[in-house]
């Protein structure tokens, strides 16, 4: 009778796995938070998405193809900020220690001009920028999908047939899916003169299925035909056809021109740590890089951890390095960014030269440094056995993007054009300013805040971290990765620390609740505006254990610690 239990039970664990596997299992995953795995993990916004990369994984994937399977899972199951019609920035580490960085950003159409949203007075229309069809960028996620696919070895089909069976049959929603599904219904149906996916007749409520036929037969046409699925052909025709529709500027040359480009990472030094980040059209690594350069020389390991004269001192460093953001960063293809002397040491320490440890800087006497010479996005962690290591940061921009979706393909379209500088000195839908760098011109790439990022040590691997969040994703990689190198946090605990975030303008500290009431008195009295947030980020993070000699003088493989931000339905997966 035991005998027979076991060979039940053990032909009931094979099927389960294969159910797994082919994503039959219609069930709502249960988001899990953090662990430790040997082998591979996947941290992700969604436990769909984490359950389908770590399954790439336990097939023979390397971490390139667990994150196209999980960006493209993203796509159906996170399509607030998940997408093909979208973009965004990959970094990365080969197993043999090669870097890469992958710029994927969406680009302006060929008819887009500097004053397009200007009003008959001169005035910035930021409803153009931040909706409906004029607000769309040449979408680049599927041209920087078959870019990473280079280094990937599963065929294409069993990396994107789990989110095609997740759009035909459809997944069930989670509680915050729902609200945030209700709170937009007007907005789908004010940009689309068709039935959506995401619209129904009664609120949505958490356990109902979502099911997009159009987007299924838009991500077949991807898996037959590759990248030319999607920029030529039935769904290229679709895309015109909507932004003509809706009085947008989007047509076949600008689908034909577009391409991923490879980038040089940002790379620092920091307390005996190499950082690897993305460089321009992002300033998320060179914001990264002055704000860890200028906090470095201030020992801020012996300070408390978020105290009020730490938090001080990384606030201030956010503040400069956002106003030099303002005036020196752009697309590098169309603008000269002055990269390596906002780097510089001696620059940098001069940018802290009038901080005062007792008072607040205000933001209106903080320029430029003088050189010589949001709010939605979704960020993917992935590593595996092999040391291959993926950071993703992709997005639509807003919630929902431009909320136009595709008629007949299925697919929300972004509204990154708003990232560009509308007009000199007005602010975005973030708040972040910008000037002539960031100005609008036709191909060009609008200067993003994304920050995937490595960290390695004595050149191997140590940490994967990335982030959601508009112009607040910089400055939560920034205070993740002190909270981990300076004060020795976990990342469970990492991820969970309250943020905080200050970008020079306006001239306001943003808090998430859970500092001491001292600390944020004490900041008070030194005269800084406290705006209390519900959340900043959801932080993902993959910190790797240090490795250790066996008994036979081996070095054994190290493993991985993952955490998974408790801010949304974040989820980790791995084995």
């Amino acid at each position: 009778m035991l005998k027979i239990k076991s060979t039940f039970f053990l032909y009931f664990s094979l099927i389960n796995l294969f159910c797994l596997s082919i994503g039959l299992l219609s069930a709502q995953p249960r988001p899990v938070k953090n662990g430790h795995y040997k082998n591979g993990v996947v941290v992700c916004a969604s436990a769909y998405g984490a359950r389908i990369g770590a399954d790439i994984l336990r097939q023979g994937g390397n971490a390139y193809d667990a994150a196209i399977a999980t960006q493209l899972a993203l796509a159906v199951v996170y399509p607030q900020a998940g997408n093909i019609g979208g973009g965004g920035f990959m970094v990365a580490r080969t197993a043999d220690g090669k870097l890469q960085a992958l710029d994927f950003r969406e680009r302006a159409p060929f008819l887009a001009t500097k004053n397009m949203y200007l009003d008959s007075n001169g005035q910035a229309d930021l409803h153009k920028s931040q909706d409906g069809h004029l607000s769309v960028g040449v979408p680049g996620a599927v041209a920087g999908i078959f870019s990473m696919y280079k280094n990937a070895r599963l065929p294409f089909k069993k990396l994107i047939d789990p989110a095609i069976e997740l759009a035909e049959k459809g997944f069930k929603i989670t509680e915050s899916e729902a609200r945030l599904l209700n709170r937009f219904k007007k907005d789908f149906q004010r940009y689309n003169d068709a039935p959506v996916a995401f619209v129904k007749a009664t609120p949505w409520q958490s356990g109902d299925l979502l099911v997009q036929p159009e987007l299924a037969a838009t991500l077949n046409l991807i898996r037959d035909k590759g990248a030319a699925g999607f920029y030529t052909g039935r769904t290229a025709k679709l895309i015109v056809a909507e932004m003509q529709r809706g009085g947008g500027i989007i047509r076949q040359q600008d689908l034909n021109r577009y391409q991923a480009i490879p980038r040089t990472p940002v790379q620092f030094a920091y307390h005996g740590y190499q950082v690897v980040s993305f460089p321009p059209p992002s300033s998320g690594g060179l914001l990264l890089a002055q704000m860890m350069g200028m906090i470095q020389p201030f020992n801020i390991d012996t300070m408390g951890f978020l105290s009020a004269k730490a938090v001080h001192i990384m606030t201030e460093a956010e503040r400069r390095a956002f106003a030099d953001r303002a005036e020196y960063m752009g697309d590098p293809d169309y603008f000269q960014v002055p990269d390596s002397l906002l780097l510089n040491k001696t620059y940098l320490k001069s940018r802290m030269a009038g901080f005062d440890p007792t008072k607040a800087t205000p933001s209106t006497i903080v320029k430029a440094g003088q050189l010589y010479e949001h709010k939605e996005t979704t960020h993917i962690c992935v590593a595996d056995k092999e040391g291959n290591l993926v950071s993703i940061t992709t997005t639509l921009n807003g919630n929902f993007g431009s909320r136009v979706v595709v008629k007949g393909a299925g697919f929300l379209l972004n509204d990154e054009m708003d990232d560009f500088s509308a007009k000199p000195g007005v602010p975005n839908m973030f708040g972040a300013v910008g000037g002539i760098a960031n100005a609008i011109e036709p191909g060009k790439r609008m200067l993003s805040s994304m920050c995937p990022t490595l960290v390695l040590k004595n050149n191997a691997p140590y940490m994967v971290v990335g982030t959601p969040g508009g112009t607040t994703i910089p400055t939560s990689v920034f205070q993740t990765i002190v909270d981990i190198i300076d004060y020795g946090k976990t990342p469970k605990e990492a991820t969970a620390a309250p943020k905080f975030h200050h970008q020079w303008l306006p001239d306001t500290t943003m808090m998430e609740d859970g500092f001491a009431p001292g600390v944020t008195d004490s900041l008070k009295q030194m005269g800084y505006a406290i705006k209390t947030v519900n959340g900043i980020g959801r932080t993902e993070i993959i910190l790797f254990d240090q490795q250790k000699m066996s008994k036979t003088g081996v070095k054994e493989r190290a493993g991985m610690q993952a955490a998974a931000d408790t801010r949304g339905d974040d989820s980790v997966d791995g084995y």
